[in-house]
């Protein structure tokens, strides 16, 4: 085979990739088998799980950029709120893309709030994350309170209705429009077919195609951006390096403190973007506390994702997709509960199969105990079905540590000219 041949072929990791999806649609096809739970592989569900996932994928990415920086940003919801107020305000005067420019740069600011104490002042981070939430919900309530006058239709509490991104469907593959003519819907075909895992698949393709935002496509695009500015570049390699080893970096002549400073600025300007993302496509008006702990889940999916882009963004739209499960009612819930019992045992399975039993232990045990509150559960509790995302979280954060690899001076407190 020739070289050329050789490159056009899919990559060993994004074949992997492609592979693993299969195997979750093919579960999740499986499971609405066994309980009729339609919903689990629907367009609605799908679609609703990626408009979920966003904002969970701009913060998690923004606290990748200052965690592979050495900075913990555990102060990335504040950023989003801010993101949220000041994208409602620029779409409410000026726009919906005015929202998301002035959203990035009100998550930025706060960004550059924590990196002025942690970076320049040596404030501990997660005391400064803290004190950026407390700041950013308290200084969005003030400016409400002296710009959403009942006049203008909006409250202290919130804003009044602002224009949203505009959406999209996909031509041919969801009905999509082409110069002015209606293409045909292929997926919608093959889901009304109800064909047993081909249906599945094509819900869950047609939600991901169809009424898509245009800010969707940028969020999504800016994890492939993302690989390649981290380790692609030579800003990247030393952005990295600051995270690593800061007093190495530093002897080597790379500018620690300033690319610390870049790392947190950008981390702020992506939780901002998430924040606008809640107001511009999801809600359509600024609401205090919408954010509803996004940048902790966000937080959650950089964990999951082992501080890598791609890695955060399986995490965000599996959160994403335990999220949109709430509002699919309590027999989609139910199901849930039986498609996390397969997954740990087939997660199970293939730790002892890598000669890991004690992974492999404590991940039957956690499936035997799921599938057990399935098999006793017959009817799901509203406060169950409310908490569905963040014990999700819980869950993949518990499963998921035994591999992972922090950025090694992630949170240190670094002076210039000392050594570590």
């Amino acid at each position: 085979m020739t070289a050329v041949a050789t490159r056009l072929l899919p990559s060993r990791r994004t074949s992997r990739s492609v592979l693993y999806a299969l195997s979750a649609v093919l579960v999740l096809a499986i499971v609405v088998a066994y309980t009729g739970a339609d919903e689990l592989t629907s367009r609605g569900t799908a679609s609703a799980a990626l408009r979920l996932a966003i904002p969970i994928l701009m913060a998690g990415l923004g606290g990748l950029f200052a965690e592979r920086a050495g900075v913990v940003n555990i102060g990335l919801e504040g950023m989003m709120i801010a993101g949220t107020w000041f994208g409602a305000w620029g779409s409410w005067q000026f726009g919906p893309w005015w929202g998301v420019a002035l959203g990035v740069a009100g998550g930025a600011v706060f960004g550059l709030i924590h990196a002025v104490a942690t970076v320049t002042f040596a404030v501990d981070h997660i005391v400064s994350g803290v004190a950026i939430n407390i700041l950013a919900g308290g200084a969005m309530r003030f400016l409400s309170s002296i710009t959403y006058t009942p006049e203008t239709g909006g409250s202290v509490v919130q804003s009044p209705g602002v224009t949203k991104m505009d959406t999209f469907n996909t031509p041919f593959v969801a009905g999509g429009n082409l110069f002015g003519w209606k293409s045909p819907d292929l997926l919608g075909w093959l889901e009304d077919r109800d064909w047993f895992f081909v249906s599945d698949g094509a819900g869950v393709l047609r939600g991901v195609t169809g009424e898509v935002s245009w800010l969707t496509l940028l969020a999504v695009a800016l994890v492939p951006l993302s690989v390649f500015v981290l380790w692609r570049t030579a800003w990247g390699l030393r952005l990295r390096s600051c995270g690593e080893h800061p007093w190495a970096a530093e002897s080597l002549g790379v500018p620690v403190l300033r690319m610390k400073y870049y790392g947190v600025l950008i981390s702020g300007g992506l939780a901002g973007l998430g924040g606008a993302f809640i107001v511009l496509v999801q809600q359509g008006l600024y609401r205090e506390a919408s954010t509803a702990g996004r940048g902790f889940i966000g937080l959650g999916a950089l964990i999951f994702g082992n501080w890598m882009p791609a890695g955060v963004l399986n995490g965000a739209l599996l959160f994403g997709f335990g999220d949109s499960l709430r509002f699919r009612g309590a027999v989609t819930v139910r199901a849930l509960l039986l498609t996390i019992g397969v997954g740990l045992v087939a997660l199970a399975v293939w730790r002892w199969r890598r000669k890991r039993p004690r992974a492999a232990g404590v991940q039957g045990a956690l499936a035997l105990m799921v599938l057990l509150g399935y098999a006793l559960l017959t009817e799901v509790p509203d406060q169950l079905i409310t908490a569905t995302p963040y014990l999700i979280t819980l869950l993949v954060l518990a499963i998921a540590t035994q591999s992972l690899r922090m950025p090694a001076a992630d949170g240190a407190r670094y002076r210039k000219g000392e050594t570590g």
